[in-house]
């Protein structure tokens, strides 16, 4: 799956959601910017936001752990998805931004 543009399967064109699946305590102190929050629970019963419907998604936890689920569960539901393997403290080593619940600087909880 590409993030930008056509799949290579010549699915969904356009940029894919991140979506970080995350407890609201890990959200707050710390996610990446642009992100859709949905902890992994309401997932299972609600679906997709808004923002994340009709894009491929690329999912993100703290570990990896949670994300491959939730990416397979999505997967099962028709959504073109993949996990961040690593998550969020992999994303935050790589020294790519991490913002709080205000837009500062946020940690990995």
């Amino acid at each position: 799956m590409s993030l930008f543009g056509r799949s290579p399967r010549g699915g969904n064109t356009g940029t894919a959601a991140l979506l970080d699946i995350r407890e609201p305590h890990e959200w707050q102190a710390g996610h990446a910017p642009g992100a859709v929050h949905l902890p992994l629970s309401a997932l299972a019963g609600d679906g997709l936001p808004a923002a994340a419907r009709s894009r491929p998604v690329v999912v993100i936890c703290r570990s990896g752990n949670r994300s491959r689920r939730a990416a397979e569960l999505l997967r099962d539901r028709g959504v073109e998805a993949v996990d961040v393997i690593g998550g969020m403290r992999d994303w935050a080593g790589a020294g790519l931004p991490v913002v709080d619940a205000r837009g500062g600087h946020g940690t990995v909880a």
